[in-house]
């Protein structure tokens, strides 16, 4: 196993190039994607080899429930560093999943209560909430999903542009953009180094919704004026997870690619270009975190059984 084990917890460093080249040079739905994949099998691998490095940690203290083979040489001698790094990956696990359960609750508590909430509403997809605060955002569920809107937020927007939003946010609901942003949050609590995808994936999402709704109203620059008046008077949506109109995050560049042509749908970058070689650095990083955390987990599993008296 050896160093192998260490891999895919710096590896996410391998994306980091094509987290920001993605929003620039790949078409949004491409970008929002690819950044989820490795996003989510970086987190996976480095979790896995934190939970390899936990067992040979919790091997090491007296009175642990695990067998006695478990803590022989032979075990240890397969993480370089045992003493150090098998003990740091006890709390280092914990936290992570810690942290990622109190992300999912978090998000299934704001779906619960949206839900809860729009109940009494009349309506099919579109839920009007009647308060004069501005915000909209989509919230989803098995059925598809409702988008809810405010008559602050409907007030203040043209006939236009109302119908540019509730293409928005339709368009979050058909992609499933929840699960997109779900799976990068959840990979930013696993590990740290992957926090640059998630902001990438979470303004990628957007502008997958902004080329949605100009290509069903028809007018780029319609789209735009929405944007950019909902940025003006909204507030956030009620949890990261939940998609909106008005999400935080760099408006400005979104208001710009919506005035500039629409981007190809089918882009593929030579790999002699920056985003080509930032490409193909990310792929690289994952296949090799992926391979390094099998290699671990087969060598572990097969020293652990030698190991383990019949």
């Amino acid at each position: 196993m050896g160093v192998f084990v260490f891999l895919p917890l710096v590896l996410p460093l391998t994306a980091w190039p094509i987290a920001r080249l993605a929003e620039q040079h790949l078409h949004p739905r491409t970008a929002t994607r690819l950044l989820t994949a490795v996003a989510g099998v970086m987190a996976l691998c480095s979790t896995l080899c934190l939970a390899l490095l936990m067992v040979v940690g919790t091997a090491q203290l007296p009175g642990n429930p695990l067998p006695d083979g478990w803590s022989d040489p032979e075990v240890r001698a397969a993480v370089p560093y045992d003493e150090v790094a098998g003990k740091a990956a006890i709390p280092a696990l914990l936290v992570v999943c810690a942290a990622c359960l109190r992300t999912l609750w978090r998000h299934a508590r704001v779906r619960r209560r949206g839900r809860r909430a729009l109940e009494g509403l009349r309506g099919g997809s579109v839920a009007v909430v009647a308060d004069e605060a501005s915000y909209a955002y989509a919230l989803p569920s098995r059925r598809g999903g409702r988008v809810v809107v405010t008559t602050g937020m409907l007030s203040r927007l043209a006939a236009p542009e109302r119908r540019a939003l509730f293409a928005h946010e339709r368009a979050h609901l058909s992609a499933r953009h929840h699960r997109h942003l779900l799976v990068t949050q959840l990979a930013a609590r696993a590990n740290p180094f992957l926090r640059p995808l998630r902001t990438s994936v979470a303004f990628a999402a957007e502008r997958w919704a902004d080329e949605a709704a100009a290509r069903a109203v028809r007018d780029r620059r319609v789209v735009a004026r929405a944007i950019g008046k909902a940025a003006l008077v909204s507030r956030s949506t009620p949890a990261p997870t939940l998609a909106g109109l008005a999400a935080p995050g760099p408006v400005p560049r979104r208001v710009a690619a919506l005035l500039a042509p629409a981007p190809a749908a089918a882009t593929r970058p030579s790999v002699f270009t920056g985003v080509g070689l930032a490409l193909w650095s990310a792929a690289f990083g994952t296949a090799v975190s992926a391979m390094s955390s099998a290699n671990s987990a087969v060598t572990m599993v097969l020293i652990l059984r030698a190991a383990t008296p019949l």
